[in-house]
């Protein structure tokens, strides 16, 4: 059973930065492909960068953050960080992250392609 716990969250000002990170354990077949959502009440949960660990995927971010967050993954792959700088108002969110054995690289920021999902951290960002 793959676990996952998020970390980092908290409140800045715009044109800060915050660090998340995301605490992974189980099996490492089933966590070899990991991703960051965010989401808003009542809004669909936005996948916003994913990272593998295999030679054909690449790190992909979605165009809202794409320049400003970098996604990481450590060599055990039992750490997954987020940095986010420039931090804007319209990221303020419940950020989760979200592990897989296997995600097809046109599907690797789609919520329904992830089997497991840490509780999440809630970042807020003021104007």
């Amino acid at each position: 059973q793959v676990q996952l716990v998020e970390s980092g969250g908290g409140s800045v000002q715009a044109g800060g930065s915050l660090r998340l990170s995301c605490s992974a354990s189980g099996p490492i077949d089933n966590r070899r492909f990991m991703g960051w959502f965010r989401q808003v009440e009542g809004k669909e949960r936005e996948g916003i960068a994913a990272i593998g660990n295999s030679v054909n995927f690449r790190t992909t971010y979605a165009d809202s953050v794409k320049g400003r967050f970098t996604v990481s993954l450590d060599d055990g792959m039992n750490t997954l960080s987020l940095q986010m700088n420039n931090l804007t108002p319209e990221d303020t969110a419940m950020y989760y992250c979200a592990a897989d054995g296997w995600v097809p690289l046109s599907a690797n920021l789609r919520a329904s392609a992830y089997a497991s999902w840490g509780p999440g951290t809630q970042v807020t960002v003021s104007s």
